[in-house]
């Protein structure tokens, strides 16, 4: 009876890190944005600097554009946008082809001067 015992142990625990080590072919990729900051504001156009991580990612795009991100899959871009307002489309989409999508809105506000 033991042994009987001993096995099924084993066969439990054996099957709980399969699942373990499997998980990220289940789970498909995940998606966050850190940080999406209006860093600062040239004469004519917005510089934004973007910054997060894509996890268990084979690609990454920014508005259908790749962005590079490294082996933990942080990524961070300074990119310059016209004043006015900007959405930014990520997708990360694993070797499986299932997407995770962030979406964020950026406003670039223009110059108004006021005389008196």
């Amino acid at each position: 009876m033991p042994i009987k015992q001993l096995i099924a142990g084993l066969l439990l625990i054996l099957g709980a890190y399969g699942c373990f080590e499997a998980w990220p072919l289940i789970a498909g990729p995940s998606l966050s944005i850190a940080s999406v900051t209006e860093a600062s504001l040239s004469q004519d156009e917005g510089v934004v600097h973007i910054k997060g991580k894509a996890s268990r990612a084979a690609t990454l795009t920014l508005d259908g554009a790749p962005l590079l991100h490294d082996q933990d899959g942080q990524f961070s871009s300074t990119l310059t946008f016209p004043r006015g307002g900007s959405i930014l489309t990520f997708v990360a989409t694993d070797r499986f082809g299932r997407a995770a999508t962030s979406t964020h809105a950026i406003f670039v506000p223009h110059e108004f001067s006021y005389t008196n």
